[in-house]
């Protein structure tokens, strides 16, 4: 039996021939078929070159496990959750490596309601039977019906903004020649049909395979800059840039400053409980204080999670959460089931801007100032739990508060820090915030500190 090696912790990736190809597309179809047995699913691809012929192959297998298909075409991630929990459907596939290499793709697959299926709930199935290669016969195959979606998509994000509370402003779309370019063509035309006065300036837009000016990753600072320059040079009111699925969007400001994530995260808690107060938002602790801070301000309620989209969307349910947020850009609505989108979160920074009448500089800077932080910073490590327990004797002696929600949590009051390994990579990956008003030491002092006791 062949051991498959693209099956990872929340979804599927590989390199292209070896890990991942057409043959193991189409037994994964056929798995997830047999598996589920559902009537009808929606299926979509991202812009990658292989990604058309992928996704052919995974209609294949679903067709063949007697499922129906409404093809999608090319899509981002959120328009195939979008099609798991809108149409009458019963689940979704998407063929994407978001912002993996040029020599990778994969596959993000969901049930009915757009429920995720990860390594603890479904995956390891699906990989098991596909590993098999061994299917039961299916009297009646499946049909394929192409479906476009997006008008019920555009109808859907228009629902998270008043359009008469749109004040007039300019922004700067990349969309990294990934597949969210043409999403953005048909919000423009609906502002247009709904007089918002919003003007989109666009860079890399067109969908190219080739990516001519790199994957689309805005997460890595070398990637930040023709966004940044472009905000600058058109006199825009922001940034905006996704990676290539844009399920993650990353906002910069008037400045063209790039915004933390962290921040983000405040920033869309305070949309919702503008509308709303006494609604819950979720976060991850990776960093906290200005989250509980904005929270407590406009008279919500913080819930914390563990990182990682199944663990934050099963507490948002739990819970019934508003809103869902991780510092590494991914955002979650419990209006669009739960999933994450990089489409809400910039409709939802344009109406706080026009309805605080403040630039996205000040919304943010308050923040930063009140609470700096060092930002995600990872190491390689030998061992990762040694190195955890190393941190954890350095600082015994000063009797932090510990919380192990997700790797370690040690609050100083002043400041303090989390550290976690990686679940997708060998890496230990650390973070540092401090109390402005408690704290007279500068953030790179303590990153300093914990930089030499890891390499240590």
């Amino acid at each position: 039996m062949e051991k498959l090696t693209c099956f990872k912790a929340y979804d599927i990736r590989g390199k292209l021939g070896t890990e991942l190809n057409e043959d193991i597309a189409y037994r994964v179809g056929r798995a997830y078929g047999e598996i589920y047995q559902p009537q009808k699913v929606v299926v979509g691809c991202d812009v990658r070159l292989t990604s058309e012929a992928l996704k052919q192959a995974t209609i294949n297998g679903l067709n063949d496990a007697g499922v129906d298909v409404l093809d999608l075409g090319m899509t981002g991630t959120e328009e195939v959750y979008f099609g798991a929990f809108h149409l009458d459907v019963q689940g979704g596939i998407e063929i994407t490596a978001s912002h993996n290499p040029m020599d990778y793709n994969g596959m993000k697959l969901v049930r009915e309601n757009a429920r995720p299926i990860g390594a603890d709930s479904g995956l390891k199935d699906i990989q098991l039977l596909a590993e098999k290669n061994q299917f039961k016969a299916v009297e009646i195959k499946g049909t394929t019906q192409h479906y476009n979606i997006l008008p019920e998509f555009i109808d859907h994000l228009m629902t998270y903004i008043d359009p008469a509370k749109i004040k007039p402003l300019k922004l700067v779309v990349n969309a990294g020649n990934g597949a969210a370019g043409h999403v953005i063509d048909a919000i423009e035309e609906k502002f247009k049909t709904l007089n918002i006065p919003v003007e989109f300036i666009k860079i890399h837009h067109e969908a190219d395979g080739n990516f001519p000016n790199g994957i689309p990753n805005p997460i890595l600072v070398e990637n930040r800059a023709s966004t940044s320059d472009a905000v600058l040079q058109h006199h825009a009111d922001m940034g905006i840039a996704w990676d290539g699925d844009f399920d993650r969007c990353f906002l910069f400001d008037e400045k063209g400053q790039f915004i933390e994530g962290y921040y983000i995260v405040g920033l869309l808690a305070q949309a919702f409980l503008l509308k709303q107060k006494g609604e819950k938002i979720v976060h991850d602790p990776r960093l906290v204080w200005n989250t509980f801070d904005i929270v407590e301000q406009y008279q919500g309620e913080a819930v914390q999670s563990k990182s990682g989209h199944s663990f934050i969307k099963d507490k948002m349910r739990e819970h019934n959460a508003v809103y869902g947020g991780e510092m590494s850009a991914h955002h979650y609505f419990r209006d669009f089931a739960y999933c994450d989108s990089g489409m809400i979160p910039w409709l939802l920074a344009i109406s706080v801007v026009s309805e605080t009448a403040k630039p996205l500089s000040a919304l943010v800077e308050e923040m930063i100032e009140k609470f700096p932080c060092s930002g995600e910073i990872n190491f390689k490590v030998a061992d990762t739990k040694e190195t955890i327990q190393n941190i954890f004797d350095h600082f015994a002696d000063q009797k932090p508060k510990i919380d192990e929600t997700d790797g370690v949590s040690l609050d100083f009051g002043a400041w303090r820090l989390n550290v976690r390994a990686s679940n997708t990579e060998p890496l230990l990956r650390l973070n540092i915030e401090s109390r402005k008003d408690k704290n007279p030491k500068p953030m790179q002092a303590y990153v300093d500190e914990l930089t030499q006791l890891i390499q240590a």
